[in-house]
């Protein structure tokens, strides 16, 4: 019996064991409850063994599976009466019951590992002890025969589905508690019953989930990548706020160009007496002597008709730097001003001298590097 004790509980711990080398996600406590029915037949090892004294047994069985390892059960069934073994004879419609804990261990899990899912097939090894019990009298006053038993044998499991189970369960049962005679216990092969049950039960739960482990030095490293990553999205909304700035900046200015009212040059019969124009050459805003004689002809003008003004845009050819292109035009502008001013004494109340960029007056390229004066008189 203690030895018996030792080695249920040797391969109780090396199923646990073998359940912890796995990293297993643990189920809440209702999973991996599973209930069935068991019926077969039962015979003694001695006297008659096997068909000459066999009868049937049913039973029923609830189970919860601590581990992929190891399980933990209770079970009972009873013998059916047949009146065929020797000795005295039950008064029911049972000869014997038994009412017992056991502990199983898969064998093929415990072996070969848990492979993250229900095998279609696996073997379990199980140890128990209860309470037996024969339903004839033991004595002529009707006192009953009760006894501790044992109980040890394998589980041939076939897994139809994630949840249904058939199995077949050879097992050997022993009493404990001695006969009528002696009460010493002792694994004695004359107070042995060999049982061979099958059954099908039900298992509730999704079974067990392997999950992966993390040291903490991947843990951390896989921080390091989320902060990275973190700063990078940060790094990307900024750029896109400052995008979004400059598209709303670029934006408003095109409107600001729709909105302006468009400058038309009108051709006029006197165009000629009204207009004069001062050319440059490229990149300069300096006025050469060739186009001094237009910038005199404005002065005369402007002398002879002291109500007169002028106002001179300047233009600058599209090659080039815009931004440049932009200040050479007003510079040509200027340049033609004071002119007038320094060296014509024309008051400067009178002059009005404006930059307007890229010219597109002409097609000619060359021919847009000019100031285009235009007299107004009174």
């Amino acid at each position: 019996m203690k030895k018996t004790i030792l080695a249920a509980a040797a391969i109780a711990a090396i199923g646990a064991a073998s359940a912890t080398a796995q990293v297993v996600e643990q189920p809440s406590f209702f999973d991996n409850i599973s209930i069935g029915l068991d019926g077969g037949v039962t015979t003694p090892l001695s006297h008659h063994a096997f068909f000459g004294s066999m009868r049937g047994v049913a039973g029923m069985h609830i189970a919860k599976q601590i581990t992929p390892t190891f399980g933990v059960g209770a079970e009972g069934y009873f013998g059916v009466n047949t009146s065929s073994w020797g000795g005295p004879h039950s008064r029911t419609a049972f000869d014997n019951s038994y009412v017992g804990a056991y502990g199983t261990v898969d064998l093929f899990n415990l072996f070969g590992g848990y492979p993250c899912k229900v095998r279609p097939f696996t073997i379990e090894a199980q140890a128990g002890a209860g309470w037996g019990h024969d339903y004839f009298s033991k004595k002529d006053d009707g006192e009953y025969y009760n006894y501790f038993a044992t109980k040890a044998g394998l589980n041939f499991l076939f897994n139809v589905s994630q949840h249904v189970t058939i199995a077949l369960k050879p097992s050997v049962t022993w009493n404990m508690g001695g006969d009528y005679a002696h009460s010493s216990a002792a694994y004695d092969v004359n107070k042995a019953t060999f049982n061979l049950m099958a059954g099908v039960s039900y298992r509730f739960g999704d079974g067990f989930k392997c999950v992966r482990p993390y040291d903490q030095a991947e843990v951390d490293g896989l921080n390091a990548q989320v902060n990275e990553l973190r700063a990078a999205v940060a790094a990307t909304s900024a750029a896109a706020d400052a995008a979004a700035l400059e598209n709303a900046a670029l934006a408003a200015k095109l409107q600001q160009a729709l909105n302006r009212k468009p400058e038309v040059i009108k051709e006029v019969t006197n165009q000629y007496n009204s207009v004069r124009f001062v050319f440059f050459r490229v990149g300069s805003s300096k006025i050469t002597a060739d186009q001094m004689p237009n910038v005199e002809m404005i002065a005369d003008y402007m002398v002879n008709h002291p109500d007169s003004k002028v106002v001179i845009k300047g233009y600058a050819s599209p090659e080039g730097n815009y931004d440049f292109n932009v200040k050479l035009a007003q510079s040509r502008a200027e340049a033609v001003k004071n002119q007038l001013v320094s060296k014509y004494k024309i008051s400067s109340s009178r002059i009005t001298a404006e930059g307007e960029g890229i010219g597109k007056m002409f097609e000619e390229p060359s021919w847009n590097r000019v100031s285009i004066c235009t007299l107004e008189a009174k």
